[in-house]
C-alpha cells in the first residue's frame, strides 16, 4: 500500500472517508462531493497536490464553490468565488481579504483512492 500526504497532517483520531479516485480529478478544476453531511471542494493541481475546502460560499451561502476559479498568490494555491470573486487560500480556507473562510479538510491519497477527513 503507498500513501501520499497530499494537504496538512490530520490529528491521530482521523477517520479518512474515500471520495473518489485521483484520475477522477481533472487538474485546475473543482469537483463537488457529499461527504456524510459535509459538502466539500475538491480540487486537483499540477503536481498531484490535491486539497478539499468546504462548498458552500461564506458570503452567500451558495453550493458553488467546486465552481470557483482556480489561481494562486505567490506560491500558495488559491479559488476564488464564482459569485463575488473573494478569493480563498486552498491549504487553510483562510479568505485573503479579511473577511469569513473556508474550511479546509484534510486531504491523502493512497493507492489512487482521494480520502478525505471531514472529522477534523
Amino acid at each position: 500500500m503507498t500513501e501520499l500526504i497530499l494537504q496538512r497532517p490530520a490529528p491521530s483520531n482521523t477517520t479518512w472517508v474515500a471520495v473518489c479516485r485521483l484520475d477522477d480529478l481533472e487538474e485546475c478544476w473543482g469537483e463537488a462531493a457529499l461527504v456524510g453531511q459535509e459538502q466539500i471542494a475538491l480540487f486537483r493541481l499540477p503536481g498531484g497536490q490535491v486539497h478539499a475546502v468546504g462548498n458552500i460560499d461564506p458570503r452567500t451561502r451558495a453550493a458553488v464553490m467546486a465552481r470557483g476559479i482556480v489561481g494562486s498568490r505567490g506560491t500558495a494555491p488559491t479559488i476564488a468565488s464564482p459569485l463575488h470573486k473573494e478569493v480563498y487560500d486552498l491549504v487553510s480556507g483562510a479568505c485573503l481579504s479579511g473577511g469569513e473562510g473556508l474550511r479546509a479538510y484534510p486531504v491523502r491519497c493512497v493507492d489512487g483512492v482521494v480520502e478525505v477527513d471531514v472529522a477534523a
